[in-house]
């Protein structure tokens, strides 16, 4: 979050004890998912409670109300409007995609799947096959050259795909999706076998 004041974490929503390094008022949070509309976060320094901070979705997904909570102060309520068009997806990679032949010079053909697994990650079905969330883990590839995957979620359009073979990363791919859902575009870079570096853009329309 951004604007007068600027914090940065990256959490799970299970409730554990989580570092916050770089934040001014705070150095450790818990993040809880109340529902599928509702988080909490619990700010603490040095093991000291700060804050407790609830986020709260309307149902239309529109608006925002955060109710800040601090010992021997009055709640901070401020309510926030989405700008910036529909609401993101939660797998913004989700659908059945085929290769634009008219945008691509290398590889031609390719048809992709990609579907929620059900657990907040992905499967992916093309000329290789995987199951992965995006928690920065590495899971294992099948019928690919490379080993392992591991996904991390820049914004809600774009996730970075590194590949590992023989403990070393062999390739990056990011993949980044249109604001109205219907092209994706990817960049990846990469090392043969052989030791040649390669990088190639390919572009897919959504079915």
């Amino acid at each position: 979050m951004s604007g007068e004041t600027h914090f940065d974490f990256t959490a799970k929503s299970n409730g554990h004890d989580t570092p916050a390094p770089g934040n001014l008022g705070f150095n450790q949070i818990k993040l809880h998912r109340i529902d599928k509309k509702q988080v909490e976060v619990t700010e603490t320094k040095d093991g000291a409670l700060v804050a407790t901070v609830r986020n709260k979705l309307s149902s239309d997904g529109k608006e925002l109300t955060i109710t800040t909570t601090r010992q021997g102060r009055a709640d901070q309520i401020t309510v926030w409007e989405r700008s910036g068009g529909a609401k993101a997806v939660g797998d913004p990679l989700a659908g059945e995609w085929t290769q634009d032949m008219s945008k691509t010079r290398m590889r031609q053909g390719l048809a992709l799947k990609i579907e929620p697994d059900g657990t907040g990650g992905v499967r992916f079905s093309g000329d290789y096959t995987y199951t992965a969330r995006f928690d920065g883990k590495q899971y294992d590839l099948k019928n690919s050259r490379n080993d392992t995957v591991t996904l991390q979620l820049v914004d809600p359009h774009t996730v970075d795909a590194i590949y590992q073979r023989d403990n070393q990363i062999a390739q990056k791919d990011r993949w980044v999706v249109s604001g109205d859902g219907r092209q994706m575009t990817l960049t990846t870079t990469g090392t043969l076998e052989t030791g040649q570096h390669v990088t190639e853009k390919l572009v897919f329309q959504k079915q």
